[in-house]
């Protein structure tokens, strides 16, 4: 190492503890030879290389509707969806960059009883917002919550497996499951899954009061909600006050970051991408992982209720034109199956629904049609691009006598009045960290998201099975025949996998991305800091 390298290094680590200003950092390199290009970017991201406290962070949803609510049963959308996993709420376990299941309110877990049993020691010092100490007990009554015989939450579906939650004493809780599962730490990642203070067993979830890393203090469903940090939180946390914006109009959100207003944005405008990176102190958010769009039919709706039409439908669209035209090359082509690539588990069924208007014919008139008329809902809410793709899909489908009449959906309130109500729409989904927890919350029979209504009993058989087997090769086998069944049976079209992207200012740090969900798997509140 050179003189220069030696002083550059130490000079690196003083900006990165807030001890070099900008202007004596950039005079020593220009004075050292370095360009003043140069000498920017060092400085940016030696600012950037070490978390500290402080600032403002302001971010822009592309989601959010004034139907939300703090009811953590009702969360359904990528507004609602950070309440739990970084903001006010804490859950038991949260998922490492590494994809791996990270203790978090548990300060630890292990199975016995062949998986059947979970038993999570909970941290103990963790306190709520209002300064209740947490303990098992409320552990117990969140969950219960969920899982109630009234409850409407996704999470039930999760937790189906669940026979019975209790406390053992303060910070003891096990989990009676009915089934083996191995991959249950994951499960309770959930981001409904936050923990929240209780009183004779039920939850206090109506002031936002969690033992999250940020205090709700203010919250105006579809607009926006704002924080403080959480001075007794159990981990750090960076940013001493936060402002979530729900920006629904990619436009705008646009805008808004171009014109200063907010640090980060998500759900980039893929057609203006070259603008976003090209502007001052940004960086452009890409992460590939295993999020989704889809175009759901309902098989128990005409005429998707004959899976020669669904598959027909399936055959009349270009995915890879998709790709090209929406994601401008940002993801990748769907096959009908929602388990990414880049999971364990994962296979790629047979055959590929490729592009092809004569096949697509051929199976109409297996199901009795020359050709069809069919509705097709769609909104920016779905996904950035959601109204784009499904007049290409119109256009596509065409050949095959297939006429998608598209149907323009309000972005207000689209996830409580179209999506679930709609025979044929459009949806997204983010990550889930295991194949299990997946299948379990899109496509199990009782899901309270199974937005197909889809009930194939041999699929829902081998879920269960799957859960419960030990040994990796026999599970594979029971999953790779799960994925093979929503291929060829299921109404769920996966039209592609869509990379996350957003754009950031320079002036905010961070580690690792997680690829789990966007948003740095929805933890950039607690793992993200002003530089």
């Amino acid at each position: 190492m050179t003189e220069f390298e030696f002083k550059l290094k130490q000079a690196q680590k003083a900006v990165s503890m807030g001890k070099l200003s900008r202007r004596d950092f950039m005079s020593f390199c220009v004075a050292s030879g370095v360009t003043i290009a140069a000498a920017n970017t060092l400085f940016s991201t030696a600012a950037r290389a070490e978390a500290k406290k402080g600032g403002t962070f302001r971010a822009a949803m592309g989601h959010g509707q004034t139907t939300d609510s703090l009811d953590p049963a009702t969360w359904s959308n990528g507004f609602t969806f950070h309440f739990g996993k970084s903001l006010f709420g804490a859950p038991l376990v949260q998922v490492g960059v590494k994809g791996e299941a990270v203790p978090h309110v548990a300060e630890s877990f292990e199975a016995a009883d062949g998986a059947k049993k979970w038993i999570f020691k909970i941290r103990k010092g963790i306190t709520f917002h209002n300064g209740k100490t947490l303990t098992a007990d409320d552990v117990v009554a969140t969950i219960n919550y969920h899982i109630g015989a009234d409850s409407k939450s996704p999470a039930k579906a999760v937790l189906s497996a669940v026979t019975s939650v209790k406390a053992d004493g303060p910070d003891t809780v096990i989990f009676e499951l009915s089934a083996g599962n191995g991959d249950f730490p994951y499960l309770v990642t959930d981001y409904h899954l936050g923990m929240y203070p209780s009183e004779g067993g039920k939850i206090m979830w109506d002031k936002g009061i969690g033992a999250g890393p940020y205090v709700l203090k203010s919250f105006e469903p579809g607009v926006k909600a704002s924080y403080e940090r959480n001075p007794n939180y159990f981990k750090d946390a960076w940013f001493d006050a936060i402002e979530q914006l729900a920006i629904v109009d990619v436009a705008a959100r646009t805008n808004a970051f171009l014109s200063g207003e907010v640090d980060y944005i998500n759900r980039a405008d893929l057609k203006t991408i070259d603008m976003l990176k090209s502007a001052p102190d940004t960086s452009l958010y890409n992460v590939s992982g295993f999020a989704h769009y889809t175009a759901p039919m309902m098989v128990d709706q005409k005429p998707f209720d004959d899976v020669n039409v669904r598959q027909a439908i399936k055959y009349a669209i270009n995915r890879q034109e998709l790709v090209d035209k929406i994601l401008f090359g940002y993801g990748s082509p769907g096959n009908d199956n929602p388990i990414s690539a880049a999971m364990k588990f994962a296979i790629d069924p047979q055959p590929k629904y490729s592009y092809d208007p004569d096949k697509a014919k051929s199976l109409l008139k297996k199901a009795g049609f020359e050709t069809i008329k069919v509705d097709l809902s769609t909104s920016e809410a779905a996904f950035a691009g959601a109204t784009d793709t499904a007049l290409l899909m119109q256009e596509h489908a065409r050949a095959a006598g297939i006429d998608i009449n598209v149907i323009r959906e309000p972005n207000d309130a689209y996830w409580d009045n179209v999506w679930l109500k709609k025979p044929w729409c459009m949806c997204y989904w983010g990550g889930r960290p295991s194949v299990d927890a997946f299948l379990s919350i899109s496509l199990a029979a009782d899901a309270a998201w199974n937005d197909t209504h889809w009930k194939n009993p041999r699929f829902n058989e081998l879920l269960v099975a799957a859960r419960a087997e030990t040994d990796d090769k026999k599970r594979a086998e029971m999953y790779a025949e799960c994925q093979q069944l929503v291929h060829d049976d299921g109404g769920q079209i996966v039209l592609m996998y869509n990379n996350y992207v957003g754009a950031m200012n320079n002036k905010i740090g961070h580690g690792d991305f997680n690829s789990d969900f966007d948003d740095d798997g929805g933890y950039c509140w607690e793992r993200w800091w002003m530089a």
